[in-house]
């Protein structure tokens, strides 16, 4: 059985998974006509996760759900692991940014984008918007001070937790943040650019703007 993976072929969540697995030669499929609200409803689909969030993995053992910890699954199917550092501290540093970039930065980019998209489970809400922007600012200014002496966040070569981070940014720079506001953070603008320029990276992702 292949590995299948339920979401949509725009979801940057699906995307971590996809990128680790062009690193490693791992065939996952992504599933054919996803649509949200209709497969992820279905009994099958809730079988896998009860309360219908994507993404979800479907391996021959089992069903894996929360896109982190698919990602991470992926990366473990083979024993040679670069993508998890060379030494035990390089592994808890791949994982402390894994969790900041989930709880300071993707975070913050979902509390601003999502009330700009009109659903009604997420209202705008001026205040919580300045919130969000200023707790991206925050965020961003941690990140950019590391981005200033290091090309990638662990060590000197590609991690998992550039995958996860460079997935999220995409969204944000693409979507809610103009080139006035990410201009204070030079450091985070070269990032971004020197990760989806791979071929692992932008086969996935395709072009940036």
């Amino acid at each position: 059985m292949a590995l299948v993976l339920y979401a949509a072929n725009t979801n940057k969540n699906a995307f971590k998974t996809l990128i680790a697995a062009e690193y490693y030669g791992v065939d996952v499929k992504l599933i054919k006509n996803f649509e949200m609200g209709v497969t992820n409803k279905t009994s099958e689909f809730l079988k896998m996760n009860p309360i219908g969030k994507v993404t979800v993995l479907e391996t021959p053992d089992g069903a894996i759900f929360e896109s982190n910890a698919i990602a991470r699954y992926i990366t473990r199917l083979k024993a040679d692991n670069p993508l998890y550092g060379s030494s035990l501290i390089e592994y808890g540093h791949i994982e402390q940014w894994i969790d900041f970039a989930t709880l300071e930065v993707d975070a913050n980019i979902m509390r601003w984008f999502l009330p700009r998209l009109g659903f009604l489970a997420f209202p705008y809400i001026a205040p919580a918007e300045e919130f969000a922007i200023v707790a991206m600012k925050r965020a961003l200014e941690a990140l950019n001070t590391h981005l200033a002496l290091n090309t990638y966040l662990v060590g000197h070569y590609v991690t998992l937790a550039n995958i996860v981070l460079t997935c999220i940014l995409t969204l944000g720079f693409s979507r809610v943040m103009t080139k006035n506001f990410t201009s204070a953070f030079p450091h985070v603008e070269r990032y971004l650019w020197t990760m989806v320029n791979p071929q692992n990276f932008s086969k996935v992702l395709g072009e940036i703007k």
